[in-house]
């Protein structure tokens, strides 16, 4: 009896085997971060959040740097479709330029989430988070004329000219500005959101208009640019100076009293949103706001104890 159930048991055991399929090996899903810069530290913590919160929902992640180049950009896109990428974590280099490389994705199957920068196009990208730049100008554009006494001449510099960002701060701020009579911007020039520029623009600014009282940038690189000329020419002391973004050096440099304000965006939010969309695509979602708002929040000398770089303590 004994051999007979031992022989049955052999018999159970090699039909088992027979029967059982290989262990498939599960596949790492892939996401592609790709960012208009790594040259700026506020889109290296962008791009480096959006991997992470990738990391952490279990895919593969690899950030492509577009050096504010849309060829370069449209390279990456290329090799994004060949190699089979899940989904692309994106930040533009240009509002219009950028809107035919996001369709080559899509025509792929792989769908873009934007981020920070929008794209002029509702049927291209699968969502859109974006920081609301106007309402953040606005709210800079009143503490500008507080601070400066609602009278004085005052420079503005731009931005990237294709970034809608650009123009949403721009309009934010003029639409407070422009209500005193008393203001009078002697000179608008674009610096390209690079720190470096801004302070060769500022400094033949000065040469031409000596007497300014404030400095509106659109972005916290061209702001710490700006006061570095200012510094140069002995009149940091004399002129206010105003940035948007939240970056790390203008949250210490406002704590000093270097920097009047900025417009506190929140990256941290709309990468991890990003990435938390794809993932939700990826496991078969498919609504989707086609855009995201995120506030901005004005930071200025009394409320600086309340922030960090990039976001809120």
């Amino acid at each position: 009896m004994k051999k007979i159930i031992s022989f049955l048991l052999l018999i159970a055991i090699v039909l088992t085997a027979c029967n059982s399929k290989p262990t498939e090996k599960k596949k790492t899903g892939k996401v592609a971060v790709v960012v208009s810069t790594l040259n700026n530290p506020w889109f290296v913590f962008l791009a480096e959040t959006a991997a992470a919160k990738a990391k952490a929902l279990g895919y593969e992640a690899k950030i492509f740097d577009s050096q504010n180049n849309t060829a370069l950009e449209s390279d990456h896109f290329e090799n994004i479709i060949v190699a089979g990428f899940d989904a692309i974590l994106f930040n533009s280099t240009d509002a219009d330029g950028s809107v035919a490389n996001v369709l080559k994705a899509k025509d792929a199957g792989i769908p873009v989430f934007c981020m920070d920068r929008e794209i002029n196009s509702l049927n291209a990208a699968t969502s859109q988070i974006l920081s609301d730049s106007y309402s953040g100008a606005v709210a800079i554009g009143k503490y500008f004329t507080q601070t400066l006494n609602k009278k004085g001449n005052y420079v503005e510099i731009l931005g990237l000219v294709g970034d809608n960002n650009t123009w949403a701060r721009s309009k934010g701020f003029h639409s407070v500005v422009d209500n005193y009579k008393e203001f009078k911007m002697v000179a608008q020039q674009n610096a390209d959101f690079d720190q470096n520029k801004a302070m060769e623009v500022m400094e033949s600014i000065l040469q031409a208009h000596p007497d300014i009282d404030g400095v509106f940038c659109g972005n916290d690189g061209m702001a710490l640019g700006a006061y570095q000329a200012l510094l140069a020419a002995g009149k940091a002391d004399k002129v206010k100076v105003f940035g948007f973004d939240g970056a790390e050096d203008v949250i210490t440099s406002i704590g000093e009293n270097k920097v009047a304000a900025t417009g506190m965006q929140f990256p941290k939010v709309m990468a991890e949103t990003a990435a938390q969309y794809a993932d939700e695509y990826i496991k078969g979602r498919r609504d989707f706001p086609q855009k995201v708002p995120v506030a901005v929040e004005l930071v200025t000398a009394k409320n600086i104890n309340n922030y960090i770089a990039y976001g809120k303590k």
